[in-house]
């Protein structure tokens, strides 16, 4: 009898016993990431943890880095250190809002450059297989799924160099006008500064805590980063030395926006800059014979009067009626095409700086991929919708809708070249079609082909060589592939290995910003 309820009890001990702990998860922070992650999740030798920087990373695929590590990074598998709810905690609290906020001032800025190959330190001229390559059809690729970047010789069709990038770059890449330098931007804020001739990364500063793109001035003399943590406009010279940084505030300064997009406008010599939550578009001179900006008096209280403010490196606003969130820019760069989050549409005139009419656009229109060229004399432009199955062509003239071509499901990009008859367009916000990329004749505006090379792989993203001869495509996959296809043909000539490859970028196309590729 005394064994039965001696037994009974280590049953009941054994039920009533509480699970074991789990840690808070800032502790299990401090002891498990902060040597890598850095304090206040801001990034150190790992990157940035925060929800402004992970706005891409499901929650799954969070467990998963922190369980099983990641390969070919230095992110170790925690999966036999911590505990199934650990982990659970930390994806939690990676992906909620720091407290405090976290900051980046002026001085953390200057603090983070670096500069392993100053300026003199290399050699002034193409090394090793770039020397041979043509300088201008040299591609270069980002690879999300390793967080690596290739470049291509675009003759040969082959990789001649492959390095690490800061993790997760977002926004294409920005030439120098010579060609010989190449500016990235991570999305927790790093930019980076590779030297094309000589294979090496020579500059990088940390320009804010989320950034969104960059732009690299035509002259070459300066780098503009647009930031959405904190809320502001960094401006470098061209080795990353910072010269100013503008808040995104209004004019009054009672409201503030995150920066969404900055671009180089090369025949104004001006930064043109969206604002995700205020109503206004700014353009940024540096040209330093600007004229003064005459809407944003700052009063001198010496002297009892208004001043305007210098026109060189100051925002000169163009207030808008709604907040527009995506652009198009006219070859000329006088009117810039928006969009609203709504899909609302609007063409700005930026000389006159006020929206001079609406266009009709369904869904969700992506301008930031338009494209334009010359349809029975006038020149139009083409935009994907990212809700909606079809291409939107507007005539530039007098902005009305020629036709809505029919697609397979909503698009992204959609990309062509002066000396090709067609624009290729992907359905991949489809579930069922972003395994087919569309070929569009340019003059008839329909569909005449259809490039299915894998099915089920997420298959997009076309860029031209310098010729329009061929283009590349990417299968967006783990172990994806740059599938390379004749542009007359559509027939695929040669692949390579890749492993997600986001984005391409053709050094010729880029730098004489070609009609059939994105600004």
């Amino acid at each position: 009898m005394k064994t039965l309820l001696t037994g009974l009890a280590l049953v009941v001990l054994a039920w009533a016993a509480p699970a074991a702990a789990v840690a808070p998860a800032p502790e299990l922070y401090t002891q498990h990431c902060l040597s890598c992650h850095g304090a206040g999740r801001l990034g150190g030798m790992g990157p940035a943890l925060l929800p402004e920087s992970l706005e891409r990373l499901k929650r799954k695929d969070a467990v998963a880095t922190i369980r099983d590590g990641r390969a070919a990074t230095q992110m170790p598998a925690f999966g036999t250190v911590l505990s199934a709810d650990e982990i659970e905690a930390l994806a939690d609290w990676i992906q909620s809002p720091a407290s405090p906020a976290p900051a980046w001032s002026e001085a953390d800025i200057r603090a983070s450059r670096l500069e392993p190959y100053p300026p003199g330190s290399l050699p002034d001229s193409r090394q090793g297989e770039v020397a041979k390559a043509d300088p201008m059809n040299l591609f270069i690729v980002v690879e999300a799924g390793d967080h690596h970047v290739s470049v291509l010789d675009g003759d040969r069709m082959e990789r001649i160099f492959r390095f690490p990038s800061r993790y997760a770059l977002h926004g294409g890449p920005k030439f120098t006008p010579d060609g010989r330098y190449v500016y990235f931007a991570s999305r927790d804020g790093w930019v980076s500064k590779f030297d094309i001739w000589n294979l090496k990364v020579v500059a990088e500063v940390r320009a804010g805590l989320n950034t969104r793109n960059t732009a690299v001035s035509s002259d070459g003399r300066y780098v503009a980063v647009a930031n959405y943590l904190p809320g502001n406009l960094a401006i470098f010279d061209a080795d990353l030395r910072l010269i100013k940084l503008i808040d995104g505030r209004n004019l009054k300064g009672d409201a503030r926006s995150r920066l969404s997009a900055v671009y180089d406008a090369a025949p104004r010599k001006s930064f043109i800059i969206g604002l995700k939550d205020l109503p206004e578009i700014w353009e940024v001179s540096y040209d330093p014979a600007a004229q003064p900006i005459h809407d944003g008096y700052v009063h001198d209280y010496k002297m009892g009067e208004a001043i305007a403010t210098p026109g060189f490196l100051n925002p000169r606003r163009t207030q808008l009626d709604e907040v527009l969130d995506d652009f198009f820019f006219t070859q000329d760069y006088t009117h810039v095409v928006g969009a609203s989050r709504e899909g609302r549409g609007q063409v700005i005139n930026l000389d006159v700086r006020q929206a001079i009419t609406r266009l009709d656009l369904p869904g969700m229109p992506h301008l930031g991929s338009g494209i334009s060229w010359l349809r029975d004399g006038h020149r139009v432009v083409a935009s994907t919708n990212l809700k909606d199955a079809r291409v939107s062509v507007i005539d530039l003239q007098d902005w009305r809708t020629v036709a809505t071509i029919p697609t397979l499901g909503p698009g992204f990009f959609l990309r062509s070249h002066e000396n090709s008859p067609y624009a290729w367009v992907d359905s991949m916000m489809s579930p069922t079609a972003r395994d087919t990329l569309q070929v569009i004749d340019k003059q008839t505006l329909e569909v005449v082909a259809r490039v299915r090379p894998e099915p089920g792989k997420t298959f997009a993203h076309v860029e031209f060589d310098r010729h329009g001869r061929y283009l590349i495509a990417s299968l967006m996959e783990k172990d994806g592939a740059l599938l390379f296809l004749d542009a007359r043909t559509f027939q695929e000539i040669k692949r390579l290995p890749a492993s997600k490859p986001i984005g391409k970028y053709n050094l010729y196309n880029k730098i004489q910003r070609s009609e059939g590729t994105s600004h």
